[in-house]
């Protein structure tokens, strides 16, 4: 992508992003994401009621009468964005690519971070870590991570969420907030990974998918090709049978990923390119509180 052309994109996704994470997102956001834990604030005197268990015994034994420790919510947070930047996500047949949309999704969840204080970093994977943005503050931060998102260019093809998920709990030593944006096309067993990360982390799993994933058209023949594996092939899409049988595919294995995140107790949404992502985030966040 052009420079110029780059920096209109960018200019175009902060404007659209950063007043829907201002004016949609700004309360829910903080209310479905907590702070790391309580912090220390103060002491002040033991009143009738207070928990003994908080009376801090060397002001106590200092002024010969009981005071407490009043302790307030630590709200920092660093958050990860983990995104899937395999060729299969390049694929659209509506109003975008799959890619656009986990573009957009990041970039609403990174200015959401900001407005609340948080750090934001990015770890983009395949089959193996493309690249890792350390957690920051900052607009100008937020600017290089989108600028990243629309113009980075993989290595590898292919996909493996494991690989990425055992990355996040090693590299990240602190307790962080990591959106999983990915299509989750990989039969690789990732749920052992995703259970240990998930203990350490609070990892949520944000799907974009197309419709013709779900349903395939009534066109005749068709060429599809296999974007990570590069095999080719051509179907029947006037056979009913054929369309039957891939829906039936994709219906099992959304119910197998969706068997994953429950086992895992990792909170997750599905969107579909032509859907409003918008509607989608506000309905994980009111599912957080």
């Amino acid at each position: 992508m052009e420079t110029t052309e780059l920096l209109k994109r960018v200019r175009q996704i902060e404007i659209k992003t950063r007043g829907l994470s201002s004016n949609i997102f700004a309360g829910q956001y903080h209310s479905a994401f907590k702070g790391r834990g309580m912090a220390f604030s103060e002491v002040r005197e033991y009143q009738y009621g207070d928990d003994v268990r908080d009376i801090d015994w060397n002001v106590t034994a200092r002024f010969d009468k009981p005071f407490i420790k009043v302790f307030e919510e630590e709200r920092e947070l660093t958050v990860m964005l983990m995104v899937d930047v395999s060729n299969s996500l390049d694929f659209g047949t509506s109003k975008q690519m799959k890619k656009d949309m986990v573009a957009e999704i990041a970039a609403t969840i990174a200015f959401s971070a900001i407005q609340n204080n948080d750090k934001i970093g990015v770890i983009f994977f395949s089959d193996k870590i493309e690249k890792f943005i350390p957690p920051k503050k900052g607009r100008k931060h937020i600017l290089y991570i989108i600028r990243e998102l629309l113009d980075f260019k993989p290595e590898s093809k292919r996909t493996d969420l494991r690989c990425a998920i055992e990355y996040l709990t090693n590299v990240l030593k602190k307790r962080c907030t990591a959106f999983m944006l990915s299509d989750f096309i990989d039969d690789n067993d990732f749920k052992n990974a995703l259970t240990v990360a998930n203990r350490k982390h609070d990892v949520v799993a944000v799907q974009v998918y197309d419709k013709r994933m779900e349903e395939l058209p009534d066109v005749g023949l068709m060429l599809v090709c296999d974007a990570e594996t590069g095999h080719e092939e051509w179907i029947d899409t006037s056979s009913r049978a054929l369309r039957n049988a891939h829906h039936q595919w994709w219906t099992e294995r959304q119910k197998k990923l969706n068997d994953t995140f429950n086992i895992c107790n990792v909170d997750s949404v599905s969107v579909r390119t032509d859907q409003d992502y918008v509607r989608a985030l506000l309905n994980l966040f009111a599912k957080r509180n």
